[in-house]
């Protein structure tokens, strides 16, 4: 019983070896209506015409037709020239001048004409390999994809039917009526028209040009992201960030992590760690560390908020700030809850809590402007509406044991010119007092002058208060420090904020908390597949038939056409596997500019009766 089995299992092995040898080495079927043989012209080979119906060839689901045909039937291989056909299944066929099929590799050569046509695609190319035991086509003479957006163009593509994806190296150009997109790599997944962007790629439209060094785009709605080296540059702005997305349709972009935004036309920059673009609107919203730098007269003014709006076209742009804004120039310095910047007629408005100093004087009141010459880009006079203080700490200790006191000017207007830039002139009109420590050259002090007047003129040099000139004196005189009582050498109103002056740029972040980069979804290198010929096989050694027109150096992989951005497959463990389509939701804009607080505050004629 034993022996039994022991045969029983030979002869089954032998049958099924038998059986899968047949099947490795299935022979093409090949129908014709006209064929002949002559040793002479065509030795080894069958040769099949078209009389009435093309020649037909079918092997392993694959089908093809021609006008001639080479059969080689001890090679198991088929030369196909003229209107050649071949189809697999509903998903492949392809049209081309001369093909070649070896049955044994299931290798196909196309040449001539050739046209690959997939549910979603279209590729024409001069010649094209197809390994249909990888189920992968290859071009390295130049090749042209259509599909239903766009076509592309490069000099080497891989399609892998599988995953219905191409992968595109070297003067790739993608062109759609909309835009033209220009990269060194591309992988492109027909079904979903997504397209992934290696190397410096740039999308290039009318109104836009986005660049990047790796970035996706989906072609069908027209909007993508970008994550390394990437800007976006429109008319007079240029927009930087670690991550971009981009949304032509609606022409709204944002950034994420070390955003710069540009403004070319009035020569300022914006920064921050989150933003929002929308150009049909003219306008850029940024938080997050909310930073706007304007060069005037070689120096830069720094506003930062919680939150920065820039509207308006160039030539009327508009800049406001939202909640404890901060202001620094090097030799000024301010705070208040919201600014409005006009940068078409140079006025810049503090509302709410405002303060200002300018060199050791500090100025407060209900709102403050700042008015600066747009010929000349240098600081022209300031005004402080309503409950006007301007107060300068004295230099001196009054003793060793009580701190300095305060000159001290209010009123209810205050009107200030500059020279130079600097702070020269200072007008307090209606309800004018003063408060003046009076010291002699030496510093030794000579009295306190308290007095009211219908106005006072302040005059400073070098950032210090040098002559107080009073105008129709109501009130007045001049104390000795021992006859001037301490509750008296204080206005009611007076604040000192002298500890929240901003000495550096970097004081506009003082007090606030450490900031985190938010963590950004990246786009994994892609996943360098083996190489599309196996270049270990000795050129003797390669499956080559004698009638081919194929030699081995067709048959190797170059190395110029081999990718130069990717992780190799053996390496796959340490990045994540590529999807067809990124998990990353299209971003929502978080802000609406009619939902927008009005910061406009009065004009400055509202208090020049």
């Amino acid at each position: 019983m034993l022996n039994f089995f022991r045969k029983s299992a030979l002869l089954f092995f032998v049958l099924f070896s038998i059986s899968l040898s047949a099947q490795e080495k299935k022979e093409l079927d090949i129908q014709s209506d006209v064929s002949q043989i002559d040793e002479e012209k065509y030795p080894g080979a069958l040769v099949m015409y078209k009389s009435t119906k093309q020649v037909y060839i079918q092997h392993e689901g694959i089908e093809m037709w021609c006008d001639l045909a080479f059969h080689y039937k001890a090679e198991n291989f088929v030369r196909a020239i003229g209107n050649v056909r071949m189809k697999q299944g509903d998903t492949i066929s392809m049209r081309s001048n001369y093909a070649e099929y070896n049955g044994d590799t299931q290798f196909a050569w196309a040449s001539g004409g050739v046209n690959l046509r997939t549910p979603t695609a279209t590729l024409d190319t001069d010649t094209l390999y197809f390994n249909r035991i990888k189920q992968q086509a290859y071009y390295r003479t130049g090749g042209t994809l259509r599909d239903t957006a766009s076509v592309i163009e490069s000099k080497i593509g891989r399609y892998y039917l599988d995953q219905d994806k191409y992968s595109f190296i070297q003067n790739v150009v993608v062109t759609n009526p909309e835009y033209v997109i220009n990269s060194d790599q591309l992988d492109f997944y027909s079904e979903s028209g997504a397209a992934f962007l290696y190397g410096p790629s740039t999308i290039t439209s009318e109104t836009s040009t986005v660049y990047c060094e790796r970035g996706y785009y989906d072609t069908r709605n027209d909007n993508g992201y970008f994550v390394k080296n990437s800007r976006i540059d429109y008319d007079n702005r240029t927009v930087y960030g670690d991550s971009l997305y981009f949304d032509r349709p609606t022409s709204f972009a944002s950034a994420t992590n070390n955003i710069r935004v540009i403004d070319t036309a009035n020569n300022s920059v914006i920064k921050g760690h989150y933003a929002e673009v929308f150009k049909d609107k003219d306008s850029v919203f940024i938080t997050k560390r909310a930073v706007a730098i304007t060069v005037q007269d070689q120096d830069s003014i720094y506003v930062h908020g919680d939150r920065l709006v820039v509207t308006g076209v160039p030539e009327k742009r508009i800049v406001r700030g939202y909640y404890n804004v901060r202001l620094f120039k090097s030799d000024m310095s301010g705070k208040s809850d919201s600014i409005h910047i006009n940068q078409a007629n140079g006025l810049t408005q503090l509302i709410g809590r405002p303060v200002l100093w300018s060199g050791l004087s500090q100025m407060t009141g209900d709102s403050i402007h700042l008015q600066s010459n747009t010929k000349t880009e240098q600081l022209d006079s300031l005004h402080v509406f309503d409950n006007a203080f301007l107060v300068q700490q004295d230099t001196i200790p009054l003793f060793d044991q009580e701190k300095s006191g305060f000159n001290q000017v209010k009123g209810d207007v205050l009107y200030g010119t500059f020279q130079d830039n600097a702070l020269h002139q200072i007008d307090i009109i209606k309800n004018a007092e003063s408060i003046n420590y009076m010291r002699a050259d030496d510093g030794e002090l000579q009295g306190i002058d308290k007095s009211k007047s219908a106005s006072i003129r302040a005059i400073l040099e070098n950032n210090a208060l040098v002559t107080i000139t009073k105008f129709k004196q109501v009130d007045g005189e001049v104390f000795p420090l021992s006859k001037f009582p301490k509750e008296s050498r204080e206005f009611e109103g007076l604040v000192w904020r002298g500890d929240e002056r901003l000495l550096t740029k970097e004081d506009i972040f003082k007090g606030e908390a450490p900031f985190t980069l938010t963590k950004i979804e990246g786009i994994p290198l892609p996943e360098i597949d083996e190489d599309f010929f196996d270049n270990s096989i000795p050129d003797e050694e390669l499956d080559i038939p004698e009638a081919s027109k194929l030699t081995p150096s067709d048959l190797k992989n170059r190395e110029e056409d081999a990718p130069e951005i990717g992780v190799p497959m053996s390496d796959k463990a340490t990045i994540k596997k590529e999807t067809k389509t990124p998990k990353r939701e299209k971003p929502t804009p978080k802000f609406k500019v009619k939902e927008l607080p009005n910061l406009k505050a009065k004009d400055s004629t509202d208090n020049e009766s």
